[in-house]
Parts: structure tokens; C-alpha cells; sequence
């Protein structure tokens, strides 16, 4: 079954929000790879921090934190409310490295605590795209400013001090893990981006050619599209991942319209939403 020719929601919302620029935009998956339709990204370098907010919002009530999620309706066919968790969580972002910098980067993506345990998530939402099996999650969070900055900073420094390194499974199973950094729209105060693949890796040496082929074909490989970005006293993370193609495009609308009506519910403060 051909992919659709295009995700009409997505670039018709991005075009409503004047986010659509040329072609050759940098996508979120990777700088060299371009994807028509999607606003345009920032190098990671300018992505750290921005200009402070002046002044800080009200904390979000619960509805205005659910007021802040992106839905299925944003992104388009074929997103729909997520059926489950899934099944390569366990398999492999439950894993293990020697490094502690590179463990703790396992860590979060399995908990789905970017921002550390003492960061809390005010609401959230996971969404599964049917055609290629992705899997995204958003979540909206509250933690304090300087905190989360230093968290962008922590996820900054991965590419450099977690470029590649080898992981193990709970199942006892070998991965490498290559870490890169990701382009972003300039939204928010401060943003960050990561390009994470996961792949499995064969323990067998001495095996004939055929074989090895095989094994090679069912060695998994987790595609993981990861951002975070602070808006005044509040943040939102977007994970999107999957065993097949992962949609940057989907990755990218999340993120500019995640953080679009975030900071507009917050400019609201204590309005009843």
C-alpha cells in the first residue's frame, strides 16, 4: 500500500500559523535531510536558550495544562489516540550502559522523564500512526526554569559524550546506540533536539554468509525523534519513535504547535479555560 502523496492537516495547520518556509528546511530527524511542508529549523548551536521570559505566568490549572496538548485532529490521518505502550519500550529502551551519562539518557526515555523524577507532568498524550506504526508522546511539564535549562544543556552535551556506545537489554540483548543532535523551529525560550537509533546487534561471529543475512534482517532497529523545549515556567517534551519510518514532519508540527498554544494558554494565566 503506497504512503498518502501528503499529510494535508499537518500543512495546512502549519500554513495557518504562517510556519511554512522553502523546501529546504532542515528537518528534526537530521540536518542534511530536508522535508517539504514543515516550518523552518535552527541549527542545534542557536537552540540552547533564548531571552528569559519577563515575567513569569501563573502556574497552569490541570485545564489549562490539557487546553495545552496537541491532538490527533493536529497532526492528521493516519494519527489516531494511542492504543497501548509499545512493545519496543520494553524491549529496548529498557536497557543498560556502563556509562552513567549514557545510562541516565536510557533511563529517561524508558520513564519518559526527560526533566528528571522531580519534574511534573501536568498532562499528556500518546498518539499511534497507523500507516508506518510510530509511536508519539507529548507531555506538558512543570518544573523550575533554571532546572530545565540545565537539562537542555545535559541534552546538548549527548551527542558529543554519547555519540555511540553499546547497550544491553533486560533481555540479555546487545544494542548500539548512536546519538546526534537534532534541528528545531525556533519556538520557546530554549529547545533542544536529538536523533536517537537503536540497533540491534548479532552476538553470532562464525556463521555462514546466508545466515548472517538473515539474523541481520530481524536485528530490530528504534528510530527515536526526541525534543524538549521551555516556555516561561512550564515545558513541553515530544518523543516520536518507531520500528519503521518515523514521520518528521509529525515530529516537527508537535513541537511548533505544542509550544505555539502552550504560550498561548499561558498568556491567558488564570483565565478558566
Amino acid at each position: 500500500m503506497p504512503r498518502p502523496p501528503s499529510r494535508a492537516v499537518i500543512a495546512s495547520t502549519l500554513s495557518a500559523a504562517t510556519l511554512l518556509t522553502t523546501a529546504s528546511a532542515c528537518s528534526l530527524v537530521r540536518p542534511e535531510r530536508a522535508i517539504s511542508g514543515v516550518p523552518a529549523a535552527v541549527s542545534p548551536a542557536a537552540t540552547a536558550t533564548g531571552p528569559p521570559t519577563p515575567a513569569a505566568a501563573p502556574t497552569l490549572t490541570e485545564a489549562q495544562a490539557r487546553a495545552a496538548l496537541i491532538t490527533e485532529a493536529d497532526l492528521g490521518d493516519p494519527w489516531v489516540p494511542t492504543r497501548g505502550i509499545a512493545t519496543w519500550r520494553d524491549a529496548m529502551l529498557k536497557a543498560s550502559t556502563d556509562s552513567a551519562e549514557c545510562r541516565r539518557l536510557l533511563d529517561a526515555l524508558y520513564a519518559e522523564e526527560l526533566f528528571g523524577p522531580d519534574a511534573q507532568t501536568r498532562a499528556s498524550i500518546g498518539l499511534d500512526d497507523e500507516y508506518d506504526e510510530a509511536q508519539l508522546r507529548y507531555q506538558v511539564v512543570a518544573h523550575r526554569p533554571a532546572e530545565v535549562d540545565r537539562t537542555l544543556e545535559w541534552l546538548g552535551s549527548l551527542p558529543h559524550t554519547c555519540g555511540q556506545f553499546t547497550a544491553r537489554t533486560a533481555g540479555g540483548g546487545l544494542m548500539t546506540v548512536e546519538v546526534g543532535e537534532a534541528e528545531m523551529p525556533e519556538v520557546g525560550d530554549a529547545r533542544r533536539g536529538l536523533h536517537i537509533v537503536l540497533s540491534g546487534v548479532s552476538e553470532h561471529e562464525e556463521e555462514e554468509e546466508e545466515e548472517e543475512a538473515e539474523e541481520e534482517a530481524d536485528v530490530p532497529t528504534l528510530t527515536l525523534h526526541v525534543a524538549a523545549v521551555r516556555v516561561g515556567d512550564d515545558a513541553i517534551t515530544v518523543t516520536n519513535g518507531g520500528l519503521g519510518e518515523v514521520p518528521g514532519d509529525a515530529t516537527l508540527a508537535a513541537v511548533q504547535l505544542g509550544a505555539d498554544r502552550l504560550a498561548e494558554v499561558r498568556k491567558r494565566g488564570r483565565v478558566e479555560v
